[in-house]
């Protein structure tokens, strides 16, 4: 491969023609700065010559790979309501099921086949922070009047049951007890710390449903809401995953299970079943009766399987377009 100058490598970013797969071998990870719901990317010095405006342009932006990514879909949104490309428009906000920046093929971009979507997404966003602490999403609903909106999609969840707390350590290690041996799995999770970590998102999540409600045009805009899938702990025998983008791969959940003495594997899926199942049946709440409420649960249990997580919680390219063939059978049946 041939080592690009930065404005060539920055003409390339800066083309929303140019896809993303393109662009993916001129980058590297950076674990160190990685969480769970966060891959960082940024050029490879080793493949693009970083002037002092490629480490100023770096430096600049908070999260290099969320921002391009961000910016690029937008362009592309803009390029194509221009040329009078006519497929439904829907408004996307979520983290990096929706969002994993230049590296994966996520679900957006699958979806991107079928639609518009003008989104909001950002790889490491959480619930809190899209609902309450820096809500982007009714604004950004409203400018899209202009384009008849048709839906809005929300990925969130995953850092209070999967990710990080607020202070970058495994929320998993809160979820469960230390290991007694011949406890089934659900025995093993703290059921009293999940359900306090569930209702605070249904509270998020119902606040979300009734602020889109507010606004009389969107009382009946389909919004499509999910709950993951079944991820698999990392480090166990045989386990071939070794995502460039997380050190040390088992950091999430895998290693936190083991620290509790929750060694064995079958225990550790069994446990993850446990919670995603819960974090399921808060959705559901939240649904309700969707004929009448409009929010639509999108189960994407089972779509990922041992061959498409490229990491303990993100599936691969292939993976994420069985979860988008899910979100495409849920949103054509109801927009």
């Amino acid at each position: 491969m041939e080592k690009l100058s930065y404005r060539d490598f920055k003409a390339m970013v800066m083309d929303p023609h140019v896809p993303d797969s393109d662009i993916a071998p001129y980058l590297k990870a950076i674990p160190e700065a990685s969480g769970p719901f966060a891959p960082r990317v940024a050029p490879d010095p080793d493949k693009v010559y970083l002037t002092a405006e490629g480490q100023l342009d770096i430096q600049s932006a908070v999260d290099w790979g969320n921002a391009i990514s961000r910016w690029r879909r937008h362009q592309a949104f803009n390029l194509a309501i221009t040329d009078g490309v006519r497929k439904p428009v829907l408004v996307s906000e979520g983290d990096s099921w929706f969002q994993f920046p230049l590296l994966i093929e996520d679900v957006v971009d699958h979806l991107g086949k079928d639609y518009l979507i003008w989104s909001l997404d950002a790889g490491g966003d959480t619930a809190d922070n899209m609902i309450n602490q820096n809500p982007e999403y009714m604004p950004n609903l409203q400018a899209q009047k202009a384009n008849h909106v048709k839906g809005y999609m929300f990925s969130g969840a995953g850092n209070d049951i999967l990710g990080e707390d607020s202070n970058g350590n495994p929320v998993i290690w809160k979820l469960l007890k230390q290991h007694v041996p011949g406890k089934d799995a659900a025995w093993h999770v703290d059921m009293s710390a999940l359900n306090s970590a569930l209702a605070r998102l249904e509270t998020d999540y119902r606040k979300m449903v009734r602020t889109i409600r507010s606004d009389p045009d969107f009382l009946r805009l389909p919004i499509f809401i999910h709950g993951y899938d079944y991820a698999i702990p990392a480090g166990f025998p045989g386990d071939t995953r070794n995502p460039e983008w997380e050190s040390p791969h088992d950091k999430w959940l895998g290693g936190p299970m083991r620290q509790k003495g929750i060694a064995d594997p079958v225990l550790q899926q069994g446990i993850m079943r446990v919670l995603v199942d819960h974090l399921y049946n808060m959705l559901e709440s939240v649904a309700g009766n969707s004929a009448a409420t409009r929010v639509y649960l999108v189960d994407v249990r089972n779509k990922l399987h041992n061959g498409s997580w490229a990491d303990e919680i993100h599936g691969t390219s292939s993976g994420f377009g069985n979860v988008a063939a899910k979100f495409k059978e849920v949103i054509g049946r109801n927009i």
